[in-house]
């Protein structure tokens, strides 16, 4: 087996994409690409320190800058493109987290409306030892401090969406997007069902660490330098973001309200055992019923993102998605763009 192509990306300032659909390729490149890339955060690297309220220093609907997106040769509907992050590490020595007003599952927001003041903007500064893995809570309100361990993420993958649609790269959905999934970690393999000629792959927004639900509506937010490998599955499709880690299968669901995306992932769960693992739908509908775990992962977003998931131990012999899952991994362990992260669970 050649050697894979590695392409390194660092995006200078304006050569973002804020939206999924609608913005050129940056690149264009094959099935087995690694891309080395560096992510800015969601503020576009804007809230530096306790001072710069987001009101002030951001510009709405510029929040979310995405690297890419990449045009992937061979991808047209009804193929699914799988992505392997191969590492996730924070790129600075900071991150930053804040309220935002109207915005958040705890306060009131323009689609659930209440005659209460919003609450005020505040921000957090978290100091990363990334040397050992972990993020500093800093109360701003007492001289509490507390030490966390890191668990970096990607709060946003996503491939151009069906019918024309061009989507804020704020909204999660079918095609991806900003599902604020904590399981989006080193170590998985995401597959997205490819909607336009070429896919056009985006990612970012990054979280040093995020609570599952992500309550106020923003996670420790950092720059990362991220690996992933990036390979096609032709003629499979893929109806909403599933994750596979060495332990779990994954699926998600992006709607509102948010028991509609609890049972799109559930419902895209038990198809996908079905068809993967041989089993009927009554039957892998029991079985996820009794084995299924369901962490929520946003619950703040335009469309909140619910996640199905279950032990493969559990599970009869089948190969999701082909075995590529297995495959990336091991491609992973021999990339000269350093070691990969350990095993997701």
């Amino acid at each position: 087996m050649s050697d894979p192509r590695i392409l390194t990306v660092r995006p200078e300032k304006g050569e973002y994409a804020w939206t999924f659909g609608g913005a050129p390729p940056v690149a264009r490149i094959t099935p087995g690409t690694v891309l080395d890339l560096f992510t800015e955060d969601c503020f576009a690297g804007r809230v530096r320190s306790e001072k710069d309220l987001v009101s002030e220093v951001c510009e709405f609907p510029f929040l979310n800058p995405q690297t890419g997106p990449f045009h992937i040769e061979g991808a047209e509907p009804g193929d699914t493109l799988a992505v392997h992050f191969v590492s996730i590490r924070p790129a600075r020595d900071w991150a930053a987290s804040t309220t935002v007003p109207l915005f958040g599952a705890l306060t009131s927001t323009h689609t659930t409306a209440t005659l209460q003041p919003p609450l005020p903007e505040v921000v957090w500064m978290w100091q990363l030892d990334r040397a050992r893995g972990t993020c500093l809570f800093s109360a701003r309100d007492s001289d509490i401090e507390i030490e966390l361990p890191m668990d970096p993420m990607h709060g946003t993958v996503g491939v151009a969406p069906a019918n024309l649609e061009v989507r804020s790269a704020l909204v999660p959905d079918a095609h991806g997007g900003n599902m604020d999934t904590p399981e989006m970690r080193a170590g998985v393999t995401c597959y997205l069902g490819v909607n336009v000629e070429g896919a056009m792959l985006s990612l970012g927004d990054g979280h040093a660490r995020q609570g599952e639900g992500e309550t106020c509506g923003v996670a420790v937010e950092c720059a990362m330098n991220t690996v992933v490998i990036v390979e096609l599955l032709k003629g499979v499709a893929t109806p909403w973001p599933r994750i596979e880690s060495d332990t779990h299968i994954m699926s998600t669901g992006s709607a509102r309200p948010l028991e509609d995306a609890f049972r799109i992932s559930q419902l895209d769960l038990v198809q996908w055992l079905n068809r993967d693992y041989g089993l009927s739908e009554l039957d892998a509908y029991q079985l996820v019923s009794q084995a299924g775990e369901a962490p929520l992962a946003n619950v703040c977003d335009t469309n909140y993102t619910c996640v199905a998931k279950i032990r493969k131990e559990w599970l009869p012999a089948g190969e999701p998605h082909r075995g590529l899952h297995r495959h990336l991994r091991e491609t992973a362990t021999v990339l000269p763009t350093g070691r990969p992260e350990p095993a997701a669970s």
